[in-house]
């Protein structure tokens, strides 16, 4: 049973008994998936996001496809804002293994080279679901903490700025030329919508991902 039931795997491949034979495969362990006949429909699709999928996801991509190649596509994948949570496993034959170790260099999560094993793709797939599901919980963290920075008045910024620097109610007041009762008031407020219980924790939730 996979941990991610939710999950969206794209299969990109020219074969359609390499597709059916993949979507098989991962129907076995209660994983969904979309198949694409080639790079221009996969691209027709992925023209239509805002945004990276709400789900963990993967893209299974064929090296070599008529028309658009699986590595052309891959280029345009690196150029999306979102490609680090869409990660890509390339299938490869023999002779297109160096250049998909390449791509893996360049940023793919891996290859799986033809005839793969089954439980061999099924563990890759699941890792890439997993790093998936990382980056996308630390950008909807960004996100959330992005939203409550914008909720501080400029003043609440000032004391947040000086409070992670380390300095006492005290030292904050003095610098910022107002009473510590009113610093307090301050720091307590920036502490709710900040949603922390302390400075550690303040500067901890603003430290980039």
């Amino acid at each position: 049973m996979t941990e991610y039931p939710d999950a969206r795997i794209f299969l990109v491949d020219d074969d359609a008994g390499v597709r059916d034979a993949l979507a098989w495969l991962l129907r076995t362990r209660r994983l969904l998936s979309e198949g694409y006949a080639s790079a221009e429909a996969f691209l027709e699709e992925i023209n239509g996001w805002r945004d990276a999928p709400s789900s963990p996801s993967c893209i299974l991509l064929d090296v070599r496809m008529p028309g658009m190649s699986g590595l052309a596509l891959f280029e345009h994948l690196l150029a999306q804002p979102w490609q680090a949570a869409v990660p890509v496993i390339f299938l490869s034959g023999h002779a297109d293994v160096p250049t998909a170790v390449d791509a893996v260099k360049r940023g793919a999560f891996d290859f799986c080279e033809k005839p793969f094993s089954d439980n061999v793709l099924v563990d890759r797939i699941e890792q890439a679901l997993a790093q998936s599901a990382q980056v996308l919980a630390q950008r909807r963290l960004q996100r959330e903490t992005e939203a409550r920075l914008a909720s501080l008045t400029e003043r609440e910024r000032d004391v947040m700025r000086l409070v992670v620097e380390g300095l006492p109610n005290k030292l904050v007041a003095d610098q910022l030329n107002i009473s510590v009762r009113t610093v307090e008031v301050h720091r307590s407020r920036v502490f709710e919508k900040m949603g922390v219980k302390s400075a550690v924790e303040l500067a901890n939730a603003l430290r980039p991902a």
